[in-house]
């Protein structure tokens, strides 16, 4: 969990709390133009940038690694990318669904003495990669968005010629410094300009680097995937749904979007157009394999989508967490990211929130609390005891650079609960905004608690008398509903459905 950093509004104490319970679920920073902000985890665990490098022969963890120098380099690092990543997804019905597509793509591998261990990750991101040593993994984000085998076959395919070609152990060794870098970068100077810039040049150095072993990949994961059986051009098609997505998640041009698949691997128009000429030598499209479309939206019918329960859900204008037994309010016109630090909102005229959790050990009084050096700017005569719903509370003013703050710290048990909200110095938005949050934080019932659902894809037959319009206000979980149910059915701006269709919604 991150906290403030000296440089901003609010600054890390020397006893580095650990936060109760995971708050969010994507890793990014708090970006707000003078807050930076800086991490209590390790640099290997906050934000880990994996090297590509997969497989070919489903088997169990020691088969992999046994005599294989390279699978201990996957071992190593498994760990750090199941963690980065929010965990294993654990469902049977996925994970035959996804060993079903990568068993017929090893039928036909250029290297079948090269063996796989697949690992779907608990992460709404959408990725996949591999490390040396056959560790294959796709995120559970990616099975969303998806519409077909074919196209994770294409996926997939495109991570396993990274290792018949041998790009694993050569990227690993060429990107061990400038990940490292980054990753300090990131931590020490998170979102100023100067940061930015860094990570930016160093994002640029290993495109360029991988480039050329992006393509080459592109070429044998198209053949494999023809050779399979499957539509080869369904690798030009995804290409478009993963670009698609990545412009409805970019509303926030701050995002870290670091985790997703476009930003390890380079997109361009002219690289569909190649993956669309290597999959003419199977013939025109639509006259060569098969898409997997009806096995594969059984297989994931059910898959949960977006926040875990873990995390706590974002419903609407709302947060709430059944296992802190917690929940608040946004005003109106702001967009709640659950992410992994921390939750985070942001408002119209550059005001912005962050909430969090730290453990109270010590047991000191909440001003005290906020007077204890974590505050930077604090303004020491604003601070006040006062109650929130019936919960101890304190609050405070503090005032940085071009911004003000407020502060609110709201005791639960052994537990503390921070708000700041930030707003342009002078703005009269600070007082309302923070008297709306306080005045809508509150414990929720266990009867509350039991009654969250998670988000899952639900796989539904399209009716007489149903339109876009009609199903897409079936979904939930997002203020566009017609524009996400679109992209996750690869439906363009002006295609429409027929009774009979099966489509994809995101419903509780």
């Amino acid at each position: 969990m991150q906290f403030f950093s000296r440089n901003s509004a609010m600054a890390a104490d020397g006893n580095r709390r650990r936060r109760p319970a995971r708050l969010a679920s994507t890793a990014a920073a708090f970006v707000v133009s003078g807050l930076v902000l800086s991490s209590c985890q390790s640099l290997f665990e906050q934000a880990y940038e994996p090297s590509v490098s997969p497989s070919s022969n489903p088997q169990i963890v020691e088969e992999v690694q046994k005599g294989d120098p390279r699978a201990q380099m996957g071992a190593r690092e498994h760990p750090r990318i199941v963690a980065s990543y929010g965990g294993e997804y654990s469902d049977a019905k996925t994970e035959r669904l996804v060993a079903r597509i990568a068993g017929a793509l090893t039928a036909v591998s250029e290297n079948p003495n090269q063996s796989y261990r697949i690992t779907i990750l608990n992460s709404p991101a959408i990725n996949a990669f591999a490390l040396p040593g056959g560790y294959l993994y796709v995120t559970r984000g990616l099975l969303a968005l998806a519409n077909d085998a074919s196209e994770v076959a294409a996926v997939l395919s495109h991570e396993m010629a990274h290792v018949t070609a041998n790009h694993g152990i050569e990227r690993q060794r060429r990107e061990e410094a400038e990940v490292i870098a980054s990753r300090v970068v990131a931590e020490v100077l998170s979102s100023d300009l100067a940061g930015k810039q860094a990570l930016a040049r160093g994002k640029l150095r290993l495109a360029a680097f991988s480039r050329q072993q992006e393509l080459q990949a592109d070429v044998i994961g198209v053949r494999t995937l023809g050779e399979a059986g499957y539509d080869p051009y369904a690798a030009a098609r995804f290409l478009d749904s993963m670009a698609r997505y990545s412009q409805f998640t970019s509303v926030d041009p701050d995002a870290d979007q670091s985790l997703d698949f476009l930003s390890s691997h380079p997109n361009a128009p002219q690289r569909v157009e190649l993956a669309k000429r290597h999959a003419r030598a199977f013939g025109p499209e639509g006259t060569h394999g098969e898409t997997g479309r009806d096995y594969y939206l059984n297989g994931i019918d059910g898959l949960l989508y977006g926040d875990s329960p873990q995390e706590g859900f974002v419903r609407g204008q709302t947060f709430l967490h059944g296992q802190l037994g917690i929940r608040f309010d946004v005003p109106v016109g702001f967009q709640i990211d659950n992410k992994v630090e921390a939750v985070l909102a942001t408002g119209p005229g550059d005001v912005a929130i962050r909430f969090d959790g730290v453990a109270d050990n010590q047991k000191i009084s909440l001003p005290n609390y906020i007077s204890s050096g974590w505050v930077t700017g604090l303004l020491p005569d604003t601070i006040q005891t006062i109650s929130v719903n019936g919960l101890e509370a304190a609050t405070a003013k503090a005032s940085a650079d071009r911004w003000d703050f407020d502060i609110t710290v709201i005791r639960i048990g052994p537990q503390i609960f921070r708000f700041l909200t930030a707003v342009p110095k002078g703005s009269a938005a600070l007082e309302s905004t923070a008297a709306q949050l306080r005045a809508s934080f509150r414990r929720i019932t266990p009867q509350e608690a039991a009654s969250l659902k998670p988000l899952r894809v639900r796989v539904v037959t399209v009716g007489t008398g149903d339109t876009v319009g009609t199903l897409s206000a079936r979904m939930m979980g997002t203020e566009r509903k017609l524009e996400l149910f679109r992209l996750i059915n690869a439906l363009g701006p002006t295609s429409t459905v027929s009774p009979g269709m099966r489509v994809k919604i995101i419903s509780e």
